[in-house]
Formats: C-alpha cells, sequence, structure tokens
C-alpha cells in the first residue's frame, strides 16, 4: 500500500472513531425504585411494571437499569430516595406508600420525575394540584382505597349479615389524610349498618399476635385489612392468624386471597402497575411528568376464596358469588 493511500485509509477511520465511541458510551437510563414494602411483596407487581416498560421499547438489563431500594417500613425512605438522588437516576417510582416515597424524593431533588402509586388522592395529599395535568416533575396512579370503605363493610355485611362487631387492622404510620379519611368512613359506614367499628393498631411484627388476640377478646365477628404497605408485606403472616384464629376477613388485593385468605376487593394492581411502567417508559423517551395526567382506576376486582370460605363453615350467597370476578376453588 502507497502512504498517500494509507494516510488517507487512516485518516477516514480516524474521522468514525467519535461517532462509535460516542455509540459505546451512551449511557443506560436508570429507573430508581423507591418502595417502603419488601422485595419479595414487590415481586407480585414487577411483572406488570415491567410490561408497561416493554411497550414503551424498554426491557431492564438490556436498555434500562433498575435500582432497588426497599425500606420495608416508612422511616429509611428519606435516606433511600437521597441515595437514588446521588446515583443518579432519570426518574423515581415511588410505590407502598407513594405519599411519603413522593414527598422524601422531593426532599432530595426538586427535578428528578417522580411517577407515584398511592390509594389515597393525590389533590388532597399535595403530591399533584390536578389529576389531568398535574404538572411540575410529579404524575402517577391513585388506586383510591379509601373510596372502597364503604363498599368493603357492605360485602361483608352481605356475607356476614347478623355479625355485630367488626375489627379493624390499621398501621399507624398511615399518618396520611386518606388514612385517616378512611378511618372514619369505615366507622360511619358500620354504623349505618348496625355495626360496630374497632381499630386495632399495628406498627411492627411483634404486634400482630397481640392483635388478633384483642379481635377474639372484643368477639370480633369479622376482620377488614386497612391498606398498607406493612400489611401487603405480611401477606403469609396475616393469612396464617386469620385461619389460626377462624376470623372472616376482606383483604384490599387480590394476592391475599390467592394465598388463602377469604375475600379481597380492590383496583386491579395489574392495571396500575402497568400504567407506571408505561409512564415510566414515556417520560425516558422524552416526556414531561407534569404532562401526564395522573390515572384513576377503571378496573376493581371481588376476589373471593371458596376453600377457605368452607373452612370457615361459611356459605356465600349466591348474589356474591355472581359479582366476583374470580372464584378460587
Amino acid at each position: 500500500m502507497r502512504r498517500r493511500e494509507f494516510i488517507t485509509l487512516l485518516g477516514g477511520a480516524a474521522a468514525g472513531w467519535p461517532l462509535a465511541s460516542h455509540a459505546q458510551q451512551a449511557p443506560t437510563p436508570v429507573i430508581g425504585w423507591l418502595s417502603s414494602r419488601t422485595s419479595e411483596a414487590d415481586d407480585l407487581v414487577l411483572p406488570a411494571f415491567r410490561r408497561g416498560l416493554s411497550a414503551q421499547g424498554y426491557v431492564e438489563g438490556r436498555n434500562v437499569t433498575v435500582e432497588y431500594r426497599w425500606a420495608d417500613g416508612h422511616l429509611q425512605l428519606p435516606a433511600l430516595a437521597a441515595e437514588l438522588v446521588r446515583r443518579p437516576v432519570a426518574l423515581v417510582v415511588a410505590l407502598g406508600d407513594g405519599v411519603l416515597g413522593t414527598r422524601a424524593t422531593q426532599a432530595a431533588s426538586s427535578t428528578i420525575p417522580i411517577i407515584f402509586i398511592t390509594g389515597t388522592d393525590p389533590v388532597e395529599e399535595r403530591l399533584v394540584p390536578n389529576l389531568r395535568r398535574p404538572s411540575g416533575n410529579v404524575t402517577g396512579v391513585t388506586a383510591f382505597f379509601k373510596d372502597l370503605a364503604p363498599k368493603k363493610i357492605g360485602l361483608l355485611h352481605e356475607l356476614l349479615p347478623r355479625a355485630s362487631t367488626i375489627g379493624v387492622l390499621a398501621d399507624p404510620g398511615q399518618a396520611t389524610v386518606g388514612a385517616t379519611r378512611e378511618m372514619s368512613e369505615l366507622d360511619v359506614a358500620g354504623r349505618a349498618l348496625g355495626k360496630r367499628i374497632v381499630t386495632i393498631n399495628v406498627a411492627a411484627d411483634r404486634d400482630f399476635d397481640g392483635a388478633f388476640e384483642k379481635l377474639i377478646q372484643i368477639k370480633a365477628d369479622a376482620l377488614f385489612i386497612a391498606n398498607s404497605p406493612i400489611f401487603f408485606s405480611r401477606i403469609a403472616q396475616i393469612v396464617a392468624l386469620a385461619a389460626r384464629h377462624a376470623i372472616p376477613t376482606l383483604y384490599f388485593r387480590r394476592e391475599f386471597a390467592v394465598k388463602g385468605g377469604l375475600m379481597s376487593y380492590g383496583s386491579s394492581a395489574e392495571d396500575n402497575y402497568r400504567v407506571v411502567g408505561d409512564y415510566a417508559g414515556r417520560i425516558l423517551n422524552g416526556a414531561k411528568a407534569g404532562d401526564l395526567p395522573v390515572q384513576q382506576p377503571t378496573k376493581f376486582e371481588l376476589v373471593i376464596n371458596l376453600k377457605t370460605g368452607k373452612t370457615l363453615g361459611l356459605e356465600f350467597p349466591p348474589t356474591l358469588l355472581a359479582a366476583a370476578d374470580e372464584v378460587i376453588e
């Protein structure tokens, strides 16, 4: 090869190096997963989240990375949020307790996009000013657990019309406006049906056994599990205690009934977390969080576990079975 040809070839190759180097070094976007629950609990919802991501062209481990942080309670959320911000991440998904997770992230950064999922009203909690156009750097999904309290008490009444006392397992750490309102609405709905509502607080694992013993002492005819990350993270423990003490129990998520709980009613977790994944992908593709409306649930699921009902000696009314979206036999 002549010297002039070699120099020309070398110059052409060198011209392409910066482009190739840039392509190879393009950073993979990172999503921060900030959960107040446990990793085991979130394993139940991650498949739906990943399906939403893939709809926007993102596959975890291929062209997007997810940094997971689990608080297993509320106290660690601020530290974990700050850790994700320092990472840094392209956006944060705040769930389990989406209200506290969002506030913890906002305290660490005023610019990182946040996608929450919460069972309360995000406008009432002052996470966003408007559902249709949240503005700023925050959007998400509301599961509206609080608005379902009268419906759930009605379901227990339909199954157990003679029940006079209903216990409510509540998490005192849920110090949100929505959680407070849910307790109030439960009491109002119970009194309207002639039921006495007794709230029993559970803040840690050590409290569960004592809580169920108190249910026996007050002669509770049924039990209502309030929405809380601590309860979703202890599905097996709660279902086992309810079975041991033979207390008919209504839960807020399908996963409890699948694991042996008597009955559950709530919005579809599959739909909710798929939307969160879809929104995460949209933001990675250039959308602004504040332009994405806060999504409200369109599907609610009543799940009945017939096997558990038979064990408790209960017979479900035909109208209740007909209304069920899923019957586990």
